[in-house]
């Protein structure tokens, strides 16, 4: 796998694997929001490690800075089944629920390369998933000119497995990746994903996995490009 680490990371971090945080139950949206915006912080005053969170959102809408959320509105008159919230990650809007693994990425870029490069760690980290999909012998694919993790659905047609937006603060990240391992699809029915109208949403339900959150955190951690000097 690429890899954006360089041969003279700094030293403050050679040692510093992200700290992995798990959460069992559904995280609120405004309470994730709250625990990124203040590890940021905290990582940016050396205080804290980074952090890769693992999570599941109760059936929520988000929307990023990439547009106005009714602009991705099916019907815009009518009111969405759930909450909706704006964010100031990258993206359009988007659906968060249970049967979704959430992956929150809080790192510092300069510890990756002395010229952080936002596009390339956007790509490493749509092929940590591609990474873990080959795991369960699925085959997904970065699509040229579009952000996400894509794969062929049940009809071959091009569906997204995979919706990532990013938020930048002080060269750190967070925000991240959301995966579909057994979503209600049909959430997505009342929005445009992403605003994008030719492609369709799978998930790895519907691609034959049988297998649950615990195992893709295991091949998340197998896979992960950040294991240490971050």
């Amino acid at each position: 796998m690429p890899s954006l680490f360089k041969k003279n990371p700094s030293p403050l971090h050679v040692s510093s694997p992200p700290y992995w945080k798990i959460s069992s139950r559904p995280v609120p949206y405004e309470e994730a929001l709250r625990f990124m915006e203040k590890r940021v912080e905290d990582i940016h005053k050396g205080e804290k490690a980074a952090c890769i969170w693992l999570l599941e959102h109760p059936s929520l809408y988000t929307y990023g800075t990439s547009s106005n959320f009714q602009e991705d509105l099916r019907h815009p008159t009518d009111a969405l089944p759930f909450s909706l919230h704006e964010t100031g990650r990258g993206g359009r809007l988007t659906y968060h629920g249970p049967g979704q693994r959430i992956l929150y990425c809080m790192i510092d870029l300069k510890t990756l390369s002395p010229t952080p490069d936002l596009k390339e760690f956007v790509k490493t980290l749509e092929i940590w998933i591609i990474e873990v999909l080959k795991e369960i012998n699925i085959d997904a694919f970065r699509q040229e000119g579009l952000i996400g993790v894509w794969t062929k659905g049940p009809d071959q047609k091009i569906s997204k497995i995979a919706a990532l937006g990013i938020r930048v603060r002080h060269w750190i990240s967070f925000h991240g990746i959301c995966l579909n391992i057994d979503p209600d699809l049909s959430h997505y029915d009342p929005i445009i994903p992403c605003g994008i109208q030719n492609f369709g949403i799978t998930s790895l339900r519907e691609l034959g996995f049988s297998g649950n959150s615990n195992d893709i955190d295991l091949l998340l951690k197998k896979k992960c490009p950040f294991k240490s000097r971050i």
